[in-house]
């Protein structure tokens, strides 16, 4: 083979080897690219599932709480009723017993 020949083929092949490289360069800056996209939307779904979690933790706890509430207010409205029984019950004796005393005292005073 003739050495223009040879010389041709080499800067043929040097110049396929350099298309080659660029386009697989290319190629890899399109994948990186691609690739942090798809990250990002990765985060951005996360970040989204996250605040919904929050979202839902803190209506069940707020949940919990009002029911926690609503358990305390009912005890609370139960242990009124029961002391104004109790003090309704008493209220006869009391009255007897103050009326015996200022009878005591009227009498001592005569």
């Amino acid at each position: 083979m003739p050495r223009p020949e040879v010389l041709d083929r080499i800067k043929e092949a040097e110049r396929e080897a350099d298309e080659i490289v660029a386009e697989a360069e290319e190629e890899r800056e399109q994948r990186l690219e691609e690739a942090r996209e798809r990250a990002e939307e990765i985060r951005e779904q996360a970040h989204t599932d996250a605040d919904e979690l929050a979202e839902e933790r803190l209506a069940d706890a707020r949940e919990e709480i009002d029911a926690e509430r609503e358990a305390i207010l009912e005890d609370g409205t139960e242990q009124r009723e029961r002391l104004e029984s109790q003090a309704e019950d008493r209220v006869d004796d009391v009255v007897d017993d103050v009326l015996e005393a200022f009878a005591e005292e009227v009498h001592a005073q005569t």
